[in-house]
């Protein structure tokens, strides 16, 4: 199916949906409604640069016979004109492109993100703090929510891992391309003599699970309370307020003592658990696409070196798309616009080129 004759049904599919809102046994069912508003503005970007396609393409018509007129001035007029249209309409078209492709299922949702430090002991500990307080950042800046799921921290400031959870409408989408191992080159504190070390933290970026997308049997669990531990070991209360919690079929454990409420921890481990047993299909299902996705930017393996911050040079360099930028303290702050609108366009691109083959 052509560009256009796919677009006319889209236009079609969307004056119905505006026809069956309208209608009043629809307005009186209120499930039904949310449904069709939900796909009618899921179709608006394509119908408004459908309408704008449109108009091009009819003024370059205009433009065109115009040309052929006896008025000089204004065939000079009508010939810049299509100079301008004729480089607009393809620039539309892959707008237009770029808007119909397949979308992610999980873009829309939160996230649950893991960061772990790699090589490196006290100075991958304190990398994966920065990295923590740049996703922090950014959450800030979007309006999202922050919460801490569970934490191991080091003494000095740093986490040996950290998970927490970021609430906010298109946090994957985001954020999805952050799953990889991140190294650091800087001179650390401790570093008497100036020289570079080189360490790495992991970061794990899973879309959270909703409650009718999983399900977890009670037998299969097994769940454990312990004392709440901060860094260095010692008791932060004197309650079995964290909590653990394994699932049995597949090994997989979670816990969090962030909160003071054992009711509140078990809470979020459960949602940390269901987000993992999501994440562990999605993986499957990615595994046996495993051909489909050699060229995808934001689904690759986890174990993938993806980046490079280098502090001396306030350099950041993206391996997967051979970006460099100059303005790691602005990133390391939670400017990552730039990095994932970058990042977003080479996965569209891998996207668009896999459609024409």
């Amino acid at each position: 199916m052509d560009l256009r004759a796919k677009l006319e049904e889209i236009e079609k599919s969307y004056k119905e949906i505006e026809t069956k809102m309208a209608d009043p046994d629809v307005v009186s069912n209120q499930e039904e409604l949310q449904q069709l508003a939900k796909k009618h503005s899921e179709l608006e970007p394509v119908m408004e640069a459908f309408i704008r396609y449109e108009k091009a393409k009819q003024s370059l018509d205009e433009a065109r016979e115009m040309l052929s007129g006896d008025d000089e001035e204004m065939k000079e007029l009508a010939k810049e004109e299509c100079e301008t249209l004729e480089q607009q309409i393809p620039e539309l078209e892959h707008e237009i492109q770029v808007l119909l492709l397949p979308k992610d299922i999980n873009d829309d949702k939160s996230v649950i993100i893991e960061i772990r430090g790699g090589a490196g002991g006290d100075e991958a500990a304190l990398f994966a703090a920065d990295l923590y307080r740049m996703y922090v950042r950014y959450a800030e800046r979007q309006g999202w929510t922050v919460e801490i799921i569970s934490s191991n921290e080091t003494g000095i400031g740093g986490y040996k891992e950290i998970i927490f959870r970021v609430d906010g409408k298109g946090a994957f989408s985001s954020l999805k391309f952050e799953s990889g191992v991140h190294r650091v080159q800087r001179v650390p504190e401790t570093e008497a003599s100036g020289r570079i070390h080189t360490s790495t933290s992991t970061v794990a970026v899973l879309p959270e699970a909703g409650d009718v997308e999983i399900e977890i049997r009670a037998e299969d669990l097994k769940i454990d309370t312990y004392r709440s531990s901060g860094a260095g070991g010692q008791h932060v209360n004197m309650t079995d307020s964290a909590v653990r919690i394994t699932h049995i079929p597949t090994g997989i454990v979670t816990t969090c003592q962030d909160q003071r409420s054992q009711i509140k921890n078990r809470a979020k481990a459960m949602q940390y658990l269901r987000t993992k047993l999501y994440d562990l299909e999605m993986q499957k299902q990615n595994n046996a696409r495993a051909d489909e996705r050699k060229g995808q930017v934001g689904t690759g393996d986890r174990s993938e070196r993806i980046r490079t911050y280098n502090f001396p040079q306030n350099r950041l360099s993206d391996h997967r798309i051979n970006l460099t930028l100059y303005k790691l303290d602005q990133i390391l702050d939670g400017d990552l616009y730039e990095l994932i609108r970058v990042l977003s366009e080479a996965e569209q691109a891998e996207k668009l080129k896999a459609l024409a083959v």
